[in-house]
């Protein structure tokens, strides 16, 4: 959440921002909630003193009437801090200073393209085409026993999903000085609330129980480290981890949307980037992160854009967002594959994650940023590197770790 003093200070911009985001929000209410709840805790704080003071004096008359004010104003002070916390968390992030204007993904901006498009002698078929023929790809089955939007990856597409993840796991821990760590992928519904994502607990989301399946390894490493400190002036930060996991999403505003193939699907897996560090460090781990994702596309030599993300295209929690879109020769156009976000100190605010530098303390800046969402990179390795007769080649630099340098039938 945001520091209510910066919405006191600030609450045109907090409302102007909010607006930019598509969140209308009552800020006047919340100020006056803040206005009253302040004074009450004033009158609570009087009271006590002056009971203490009463108590003292053995005046055991004006102690009961104190007492009895004191516990209608701790009432009064209880709802409207519950008002006051409720209100405060609808407030989204506000947007950084350099992120575009834009009321959706139309307002999105191109920052750079990077490799050559891939030129075919044919028509160059799409994933799923090519994972039929090549026995890698069951949907038909996985829609049996799953439902819609799941799939079974077989064969030689399993061996190559392992080998980007020991891609991913290998350059991250080595360059990046990433922690390499599984996640618990069942998350208890105050930390999924307390990272910001209302539209996860508002439908979607898949509950088990009375906990929640992770949509991202990020769900369950930022929440971690709740109610915790990070030492700065013993070398705590930046912390990294780089996090391997299934992911579970239900994709409610996407009906009809991509409904062919593992593009959009209910359950895939990810290597998540997460990054705790202090706030002045932002901008450029935010950067690092980019570097990371764009280092990994460029090693698997698959041709990709980077896109800023407008106003209009930013979640709850998020203050900049970058997308990586990989090239898909059946669409002849790039489509997302990785992402990543700075949420500033908005998630370390209402997980309570601090640092402590010397005698500064304050909250940690949050980011996070996908290595590789598997079924979304198998899918541009597939389209980018098919051959006439129908075969796929594997990218050089994951042939140490496939055994195998082409898909055949």
């Amino acid at each position: 959440m945001l520091d209510i003093k910066f919405i006191r200070e600030n609450s045109k911009l907090v409302k102007e921002k909010s607006k930019q985001k598509g969140f209308t929000i009552d800020i006047d209410k919340l100020l006056k909630v803040d206005q009253e709840r302040r004074q009450i805790i004033e009158e609570v704080d009087h009271l006590r003193s002056e009971r203490k003071k009463v108590a003292d004096a053995r005046d055991e008359k004006k102690g009961q009437q104190l007492k009895k004010e004191l516990r209608e104003k701790e009432d009064k002070l209880e709802k409207l801090t519950d008002q006051f916390y409720e209100l405060v968390r609808l407030v989204p992030n506000i947007p950084k200073d350099d992120v575009p204007v834009g009321r959706d993904e139309s307002g999105n901006k191109v920052i750079r393209e990077v490799g050559k498009k891939p030129t075919f002698s044919f028509k160059p078929k799409d994933h799923l085409e090519l994972g039929l023929a090549l026995d890698l790809i069951d949907v038909e089955r996985a829609a049996k026993i799953s439902g819609s939007r799941f799939a079974f990856l077989k064969n030689e597409l399993a061996t190559l999903e392992f080998a980007l993840i020991k891609l991913a796991f290998e350059t991250l821990t080595t360059k990046g000085g990433f922690i390499p760590i599984i996640p618990p992928v069942l998350v208890n519904p105050q930390f999924i609330e307390g990272l910001g994502y209302p539209e996860y607990l508002a439908g979607e989301g898949y509950k088990a129980g009375d906990q929640y399946l992770v949509g991202t390894a990020e769900h369950s490493i930022v929440a971690m480290h709740a109610d915790e400190i990070f030492n700065s002036s013993s070398g705590d930060l930046p912390k990294r981890y780089v996090g391997f996991s299934a992911a579970f999403r239900k994709e409610a505003g996407s009906y009809g949307k991509d409904t062919k193939g593992i593009f959009r699907v209910h359950q895939f897996d990810k290597v998540e980037m997460v990054s705790f560090t202090k706030p002045q460090d932002d901008d450029v781990e935010h950067e690092f992160l980019l570097s990371m994702e764009e280092k990994l596309f460029g090693m698997l030599e698959i041709p990709y854009q980077v896109v800023k993300m407008c106003t209009g295209d930013l979640g709850f929690p998020v203050a900049r967002k970058y997308d990586l879109e990989a090239w898909i020769p059946s669409e002849n156009r790039y489509r997302e594959v990785t992402s990543t976000s700075t949420t500033t100190d908005f998630q370390a605010r209402r997980l309570n994650i601090k640092f402590k530098d010397g005698s500064v303390q304050g909250f940690v800046h949050i980011l996070n940023g996908t290595a590789f969402a598997i079924g979304r990179t198998l899918i541009a390795i597939m389209e980018n590197y098919q051959q006439k007769d129908g075969s796929i080649l594997i990218p050089k630099v994951l042939q140490k770790y496939t055994g195998f340098t082409k898909i055949t039938s």
